[in-house]
């Protein structure tokens, strides 16, 4: 068994031509197939974490076949970038896990060029990750950004994260891990039913999976799922003291506004699941596009 890979990065590195012809099939539109999928299984918080094997064990459990490539180390907040060293080191600790020393994006990257070469799985799961992911906080999210460098390649996603609005409490949090998981398999049941032999999700669009952690022990079932956006808040706000010797020490405030109606900060604020649909293109619509055309009319080089 191979224990450690180096691959040139040169192919990998924000989505270049040649990575999308390594795995060709992870381009192709794809339909999910009528039993159990394949799933690339990754996250933020290393491949290690409680989150991701407590996933990979439910969804094994669930009769689909699961394979782990995420970060050996904790990537949290690392968005979506991508390294753009010439070479990458990967272990491979254990079947069915690989373990890339990189971000969430260089893991799926790696993913789909080698461990599914040629065959791109069904659906790639971020997650679950360890605290919230929304409002601002998606943005800036490793969760989020792997399952953002599987749509941008094609692959349908769902990134996965679990707690409250409030500073996760590690023993809750973790607890509340179950229920997300559960709640993650039943939500794959459902995609898979509605597909129909066609696709498990429109292409290009991809699911951002918010968990509340419930109850004392965060073994509570959550009161109900909600269809959200992303918040446009971004609750946690630096704060930066000059030390007097060119250093400054940096703090993080939280500072909650109310929440958008229907927002994920909204749901999950209530105690129940936020799923926001998400795309990888940052593109705003059809209205806000028309909008800016009026606002330049006219302008000049």
């Amino acid at each position: 068994m191979r224990r450690k890979r180096v691959l040139p990065l040169a192919a990998l590195v924000l989505c270049t031509p040649a990575l999308a012809g390594t795995a060709p099939a992870a381009a192709t539109p794809r339909t999910a197939p009528a039993g159990p999928l394949r799933i690339l299984l990754t996250n933020d918080d290393g491949y290690n974490a409680p989150g991701i094997r407590k996933a990979f064990d439910r969804l094994t459990a669930a009769g689909h076949d699961v394979t782990i490539v995420a970060p050996l180390t904790n990537q949290s907040g690392t968005g979506t970038k991508m390294m753009s060293a010439s070479s990458i080191t990967v272990k491979h600790p254990e079947p069915k896990v690989w373990a890339v020393d990189g971000t969430p994006g260089d893991s799926v990257a790696f993913g789909l060029a080698e461990v599914f070469a040629g065959n791109a799985p069904d659906l790639v799961v971020s997650g679950t990750n360890f605290g919230p992911n929304v409002a601002g906080l998606a943005t800036h999210s490793g969760t989020v950004g792997g399952a953002v460098a599987a749509l941008e390649s094609g692959v349908p996603a769902i990134a996965l994260s679990t707690g409250g609005v409030s500073a996760p409490d590690p023993v809750t949090t973790v607890n509340a891990m179950d229920p997300t998981v559960d709640f993650a398999v039943r939500l794959i049941d459902r995609l898979r039913a509605r597909a129909r032999s066609g696709r498990l999700l429109p292409q290009g669009v991809g699911l951002n999976v918010n968990h509340p952690v419930v109850g004392a022990d965060g073994k509570g079932t959550a009161a109900g799922v909600a269809t959200t956006f992303q918040d446009p808040q971004n609750f946690l706000q630096p704060d930066f003291t000059d030390s007097g010797d060119g250093t400054w020490k940096v703090s993080v405030k939280v500072a909650l506004r109310p929440a958008a109606k229907g927002s994920d900060v909204e749901a999950v604020s209530e105690g129940r699941i936020a799923v926001s649909p998400m795309n990888a293109d940052w593109n705003t619509g059809p209205a806000d596009q028309a909008l800016i055309t009026g606002l330049i009319a006219g302008l000049r080089p």
